[in-house]
């Protein structure tokens, strides 16, 4: 079974950087994508960023150009570099990884923003 260890989270004012990282138990060649996904209070859970195994990236309009996911094989690591951050980035971020059709997902970090 697949356990994914999330960190990072944090509260920073508008503008400033952060950066998630999700560290997996097994090796992520073996994971067909991963990504990141936020959602809200009241809202549904959204991607943020994901990237395959073949290394093709896709982000959410809003965060483009401000985030950029990235993988490091030799630590089965995926992080996310956030810049430029804005309040309506506000959220429990997610780490998701897809092996075999299967789901798994962390246990989410807290994302807040100031204004």
């Amino acid at each position: 079974q697949v356990r994914l260890m999330e960190s990072g989270g944090g509260l920073v004012q508008a503008g400033g950087s952060l950066r998630l990282s999700c560290a997996a138990s097994t090796s992520i060649f073996r994971a067909n994508s991963m990504g990141w996904y936020r959602q809200a209070p009241g809202k549904r859970r959204d991607m943020v960023a994901t990237i395959t195994s073949g290394g093709s990236t896709d982000y959410a309009d809003s965060v483009k150009g401000r985030f950029t996911i990235s993988r490091d094989n030799a630590k089965n690591t995926v992080y996310l570099q956030m810049n430029s951050l804005k309040p309506e980035d506000t959220a429990t971020f997610y780490c998701k990884l897809r092996q075999w059709g299967t789901d798994y997902w962390s246990q989410g970090t807290q994302v807040t923003v100031a204004s």
